[in-house]
């Protein structure tokens, strides 16, 4: 059975950053977003130039996304910037590592199993 996130991961964010992150990265439009904010920061108007929907919909995105910690924004008179938090995105690379490493120690596991099997089989 596998362990409940969050026990045994000293040091592990909280499943619900976690949660949040992934449901933030779930959908292709915010990972866009994401990309386009590597360059630097830009506008709402600019963010949302490139898609075919209202501008208050839009906007949800990047809420879900500043709400997930993986950009901040500031206004300046009527122009509203984001900017990327690439430190949040730490929680998923570390996260995946201690999957990778989990799901590894599992198959070197059955390797070996599968191994000393092979050897009482006479042939």
């Amino acid at each position: 059975m596998f362990p409940a996130m969050g026990q045994g991961n000293a040091g592990a964010p909280p499943p619900a950053a976690i949660d949040g992150v992934f449901r933030a990265l779930a959908d292709p439009k915010r990972r866009d977003v994401l990309e386009r904010l590597n360059a630097g920061p830009a506008s709402v108007s600019d963010l949302a130039a490139p898609y075919r929907m209202a501008l208050p919909s839009f906007v949800e995105h990047l809420k879900m996304l500043e709400g997930a910690g993986l950009v901040r924004s500031q206004k300046a008179g009527r122009v509203r910037t984001y900017e990327l938090v690439p430190e949040q995105l730490l929680v998923v690379d570390d996260w995946l590592r201690r999957q990778r490493t989990m799901w590894e120690g599992r198959l070197d596991r059955l390797d070996a199993y599968l191994l000393a099997k092979k050897k009482e089989r006479p042939e």
